[in-house]
């Protein structure tokens, strides 16, 4: 909690003047009462009528003047707590930004939402509490003790009895409740992480008729959770009606023993009203405490799950002096490479060589689990490799920052993704100062100019979120629109062309032909038709290569590429 305090140095003027401000609306409520106490003794026993104006217009203008400096606390507060939510939001997003899929595997997508959201709420709410309360609530305390026991210190004995039996309350309920606090937060992660998949996942779970399967796991979720903030409100529920029974009873026994020292003429009527003044004073400075003491464990467990994530280190970083590229202008090469994926035993891939140059098609099949998606990741370097090396125009990944690497790549993942927002907007994602001639001209390689003339509003239309609105085979196409848009050195696609029918798939590949004359381009397919007139095919089995060749040349020598095809085309077309 206290590392994520120290952001607070930015509003450094913010939260001097909220401690001025808070100091001065404490010392005119610590001295009211003792005016109060003069009116009472000398004003109303004498009968003296200008001096209970007197120090009537007095006790006004202090109260007046706390009560502006309480609205200004409040503003301050308010302004502080928010900013600070706002820029640790910030810093959060920009941090998780910088992650690779190897950190966002290690905490997951659910709980980053959370401690996005929720958990820096909880610090928020705490902070604003504690600008509000946790530095006025000292100052009320010891003032308060220093000025009843200037009224009377006999009487005082009371609160030396009551105030230790109160703070020790305070300190048992919230022992009891900080392990539930976290609880809370593990549990609200389990809930967003079952909402989210239940809500992505929605035409599946409809069509397989699992309804009430999700329904009955959102509701253990949720009972879980509801049952843990239950067990928690119930220790919490506690500590008011316990204060206010303590509070109750030390006034009762301030007016019992105060009475008799009345009655001795010790002290006077004034003087004992305003000790009850100040005991409530320094009775509720503890209550204020105990609020924060409420709040504070559960913020105090979402500081240290926020600080896990700005903790975390990227295991991907860019040099300290970057490579810049040779003329190898789109040469991609694989040198020997292996790799694994972290905390597993065994490699993924494993000895993986071959050069793609320029002007070349180079494709890789191969059954499922070979490895072909894990291949393309490490071209982008979402994933580090493990052993070898890949190089872009001659330079290893690792040599050079992460944009200007992926400035050179095309990238069309396997699940296609379009954002909320225009046809435009998502085809300009990868240059955003694309002309509409080069977004219709990509549209128009990508085989999707005709469904975005027949929309509407043309390239205005909007997707939806996940777009939703439009088919598997229309978000693939618009997704390869988007990456030629950018024009890169080399094409990445990720089995992009599954969701097409034949025709558009080979309208596509041969508008693809004249469109990357220039560049690198590599295709991972299941289908034999997509990759058989590629310069070079790469047969894949278990994170190997184990072919290198032509349609022609795999089919004559390469068994497992037989075995592809004659489970794809009949002999006719293998003919």
């Amino acid at each position: 909690m206290l590392k994520l305090l120290r952001m607070l140095n930015v509003y450094k003027l913010a939260v001097i003047l909220v401690i001025i401000f808070v100091f001065l609306q404490s010392m005119s409520d610590l001295y009211l009462p003792t005016l109060m106490s003069d009116i009472v003794n000398v004003g109303i026993q004498n009968g003296d009528v200008p001096y209970i104006w007197k120090i009537g217009g007095i006790m006004l203008v202090i109260a007046l003047l706390g009560a502006l400096c309480s609205i200004l606390v409040s503003f301050l507060a308010s302004q502080v707590s928010g900013k600070f939510a706002r820029d640790l939001r910030s810093r959060v997003f920009r941090h998780v930004e910088n992650f690779s899929l190897q950190e966002f595997d290690k905490i997951g997508t659910a709980s980053l939402i959370t401690r996005t959201t929720n958990d820096i709420t909880q610090v928020q709410n705490v902070l604003l509490m504690m600008m509000r309360m946790m530095i006025g609530a000292p100052i009320m305390f010891i003032g308060g003790v220093i000025m009843a026991i200037s009224q009377d210190s006999k009487l005082s004995i009371v609160l030396m009895v009551s105030l230790p039996i109160l703070a020790g309350t305070v300190a048992l309920i919230a022992f009891k409740g900080l392990p539930l606090f976290k609880a809370i937060q593990k549990k609200l992660d389990r809930l967003n992480l079952v909402l989210r998949e239940q809500l992505t996942g929605i035409r599946v779970i409809r069509s397989f008729n699992r309804g009430q399967f999700e329904k009955e796991r959102f509701t253990e979720a949720n009972q879980d959770l509801t049952q843990t903030a239950i067990r928690v409100n119930k220790i919490m529920a506690f500590m008011m009606p316990s204060m206010m029974l303590i509070m109750n009873f030390t006034i009762i026994a301030i007016i019992g023993f105060g009475g008799l020292r009345i009655d001795s003429g010790d002290i006077q009527v004034g003087n004992m009203m305003a000790f009850i003044q100040y005991a409530m004073q320094i009775m509720f400075s503890l209550i204020m405490v105990s609020i924060i003491f409420v709040m504070l464990p559960r913020a105090s467990a979402s500081a240290a799950r926020i600080n896990e994530v700005l903790d975390m280190k990227p295991e991907l970083t860019n040099p300290d002096s970057p490579v810049r590229s040779s003329k190898l202008y789109g040469t991609l090469e694989f040198d020997k490479v292996s790799f694994k994926y972290p905390g597993a035993e065994e490699y993924a891939l494993q000895d993986i060589s071959f050069t793609a140059k320029p002007g070349e098609t180079t494709a890789i099949i191969g059954g499922t689990g070979s490895g072909k998606t894990t291949l393309l990741s490490l071209i982008p370097r979402f994933y580090e490799v493990t052993e070898g090396s890949v190089r872009v125009d001659g330079v290893d990944v690792r040599d050079m920052t992460q944009d200007d690497l992926r400035a050179k790549i095309g990238y069309v993942p396997q699940k296609a993704v379009l954002f909320t927002g225009s046809i435009a907007d998502n085809l300009r994602y990868g240059k955003e100062d694309a002309t509409q001639e080069e977004i219709e001209h990509a549209a128009a390689v990508a085989q999707a100019a005709d469904f975005i003339s027949e929309m509407e509003n043309g390239y205005e239309s909007v997707i939806a979120q996940g777009g939703n609105n439009v088919s598997g085979g229309q978000k693939q196409r618009l997704s390869i629109a988007r990456a030629l848009v950018r024009r890169p050195e080399i094409y990445v696609f990720d089995d992009s062309f599954s969701a097409l029918d034949f025709k558009t798939d080979s309208r596509l590949r041969a508008a693809l032909k004249g469109e990357t004359s220039d560049s690198t381009v590599i295709i991972v397919a299941q289908r034999v038709s997509t990759v058989r007139d590629a310069d070079r095919i790469l047969v894949m089995d278990e994170g190997k290569i184990v072919g290198s060749g032509t349609h022609s040349e795999l089919l004559a020598n390469n068994e497992v590429y037989r075995e592809i095809v004659s489970s794809q085309l009949s002999e006719e077309e293998i003919a």
